[in-house]
């Protein structure tokens, strides 16, 4: 492969990496304009690599979230069978639950407009 080839490929993934990363701050940023307290609850599970992935991002972005693990506590354990929920993390973002970790259907579900009285 010639060097100049590999120099544009290299710059080509790092610009694609900063863009990347560009975006999702300001995505951040938006979210956590939009979001309050109470507006997001997490029913995790201990044993959920996705809950932590789920957990970190929340975090990082500044969203503030709730937290349950249906391994602990009574309540999460029967709010998670209510919604029927099928694996963690569920999420319910303002009434909306959301099944797994699906960063665009949390923001779409924060900039919807909130019921009266939410």
């Amino acid at each position: 492969m010639p060097r100049s080839l590999l120099i544009v490929i290299v710059l080509a993934a790092f610009a694609s990496w900063a863009w990347r990363t560009h975006v999702e701050e300001a995505d951040g940023e938006r979210l956590a304009a939009l979001v309050q307290a109470g507006d997001i609850r997490m029913i995790s599970s201990e044993t959920c690599g996705w809950c932590t992935a789920a957990r970190r991002w929340m975090t990082e972005q500044g969203l503030p979230f709730e937290e349950c693990f249906i391994e602990r506590e009574a309540r999460c354990l029967s709010d998670y069978e209510a919604l029927g929920s099928q694996g963690t993390p569920t999420l319910v973002v303002r009434g909306q639950p959301i099944i797994g970790f699906d960063r665009e259907a949390i923001a779409q579900a924060l900039a919807a407009p909130r019921a009266p009285g939410g």
